[in-house]
């Protein structure tokens, strides 16, 4: 009876050693996987923050060619350039992928006044068309101005009150939200719709107040859009500080009166392209990790944060992988699409033409919140993707952390929306945006805007982020 109770104990002791000892191994081998993954990780950010290039190539795209509008001049050359710099970075393949869009013009530069007031006399407005604005012919128009902050205000108006006026949109982005991207939200469809809804009620025009958190004198634009079942209307964007003058204006001596001139256009579509390079995967070539920004942009400024800065990162990120000498599982994908900012049609003919192809699309990650400090990726996907997903996000946190980096579910990126449906996984770039509504859209979004370091940290992260995936998959 002796032995048999010592034989049993000698047995348990036995089992927990070799549970001990499996255990200890598993534990062994993950430390020194993820000792490894964190060592490739930081060579990546040794890489670009000693050996970047998205900096000098944001240069060359801001300084050297300027802004970029779909259908101009600007974004042919761009197109051009971009592929010609890729064509240097060693990749497996760099091509042209065509898409037609549209091509809008500014013309002369807007004159819109105020005019009559008892205080200030005629005054002028510091003003952009808005994006896809019809122009004026030729002629000035006159109305009086009805302040609006809220659809239901503009409502109450009717046609009685708003009939031959100017409707002055001036709703201000929400200093109460963090994410800034939040207060544009909560904005921008003044922008977006105001001339729509205006319309209805006979509105000769529309003023809008720019979509920014600070108050000066740059006007903002961005894209607007028509119902051809009510007249086409001018749309103008404001400054933050004309758009205060002209409210209080409006409070002292109880109207006011606008006149605008604008020279803008719409000509028939252009044929453009996106812009594509590759690292083809070694073990899974059809399964594709994209990293992405869009190389149009609005005709004011450089487009340097809006978005050159995510064109350059991206264009970065495959370029670190060839000097490092990484060998990808999956192909890696740099695309720089044509046509966000008033269409978005290089986005639906990239997914069009990847469902033709038959192209799955492990995860797409968009640059397109300027060239700020990291922060962070947020996710989208499909409920079951995202799920498993975040199954992995403590050990892919633990890697990132150091680096100022959270993983968070949210949005992803305009361009990269319509791949949603592939059922892969979907990533926005998130950078601190607190300064980001100072820029967008606007004459000051140049490249002495962007920070070299703050631009590479950018391009590291996405770089971290797409090592990662590519080496657990989903």
């Amino acid at each position: 009876e002796n032995i048999w109770s010592n034989l049993k104990t000698a047995f348990c002791a036995l089992a927990f050693l070799i549970v001990f000892v499996t255990l200890s191994n598993g534990l062994t081998a993950q430390n020194a996987g993820q000792q490894t993954d964190a060592a490739f990780i930081r060579k990546i950010y040794d890489q670009a923050l000693t050996d970047g290039r998205c900096y000098p190539w944001l240069r060359d795209l801001c300084l050297g060619i300027g802004h970029r509008l779909s259908g101009s001049p600007g974004a042919e050359k761009a197109v051009n350039w971009t592929k010609a710099v890729l064509d240097t970075t060693g990749l497996d393949s760099v091509w042209l992928q065509p898409v037609m869009v549209p091509h809008w013009e500014r013309g002369a530069p807007e004159q819109v006044q105020v005019t009559g007031s008892k205080q200030y006399g005629t005054f002028k407005l510091n003003a952009l068309a808005l994006g896809g604005s019809v122009g004026t012919n030729g002629k000035n128009i006159s109305g009086e101005v009805i302040e609006v902050k809220t659809w239901e205000e503009l409502d109450a108006y009717g046609e009685r009150g708003t009939r031959g006026k100017i409707v002055f949109y001036n709703r201000p982005m929400d200093p109460t939200r963090i994410r800034t991207f939040e207060a544009y939200g909560s904005a921008v469809d003044q922008r977006s719709s105001g001339a729509v809804r205006a319309a209805k009620y006979g509105a000769v025009g529309v003023l809008v107040r720019s979509m920014n958190l600070r108050l000066d004198d740059y006007p903002h634009t961005g894209a607007m859009r028509y119902d051809s079942s009510y007249t086409l209307i001018p749309g103008v964007a404001i400054s933050t500080n004309d758009a205060e003058k002209l409210s209080a204006l409006l409070r002292a001596e109880g109207k006011a009166t606008v006149s605008m001139r604008l020279d803008c256009r719409t000509l028939p579509d252009v044929l453009s392209y996106n812009v594509i390079g590759e690292i083809r995967g070694s073990e899974k070539p059809n399964d594709i990790i994209v990293v992405s920004g869009h190389l149009d942009s609005w005709d004011v400024g450089h487009g340097a944060h809006d978005d050159g800065a995510g064109c350059t990162q991206s264009m970065d990120v495959l370029r670190y992988f060839r000097r490092v000498g990484y060998r990808p599982r999956h192909t890696i994908r740099c695309v720089l699409f044509m046509n966000e900012e008033n269409g978005l049609r290089g986005g639906r003919e990239y997914a069009r033409e990847a469902e033709r192809k038959g192209e799955f699309h492990l995860c797409a990650i968009e640059s397109d919140a300027g060239g700020f400090t990291p922060r962070g990726f947020s996710f989208d996907a499909d409920d079951a993707v995202i799920g498993r997903f975040f199954e992995k996000v403590s050990d892919f946190q633990t890697l990132l952390a150091p680096y100022g980096l959270t993983l968070t579910r949210g949005g992803s990126g305009a361009d990269i929306g319509p791949l949603k449906g592939q059922k892969g996984l979907l990533s926005g770039y998130s950078p601190d945006s607190q300064r980001y509504f100072e820029y967008h859209h606007a004459a000051t979004d140049v490249f002495d805007a962007v920070n070299k370091r703050e631009l590479e940290l950018g391009a590291a992260s996405m770089a971290a982020l797409v090592f990662l995936l590519d080496k657990y998959g989903l």
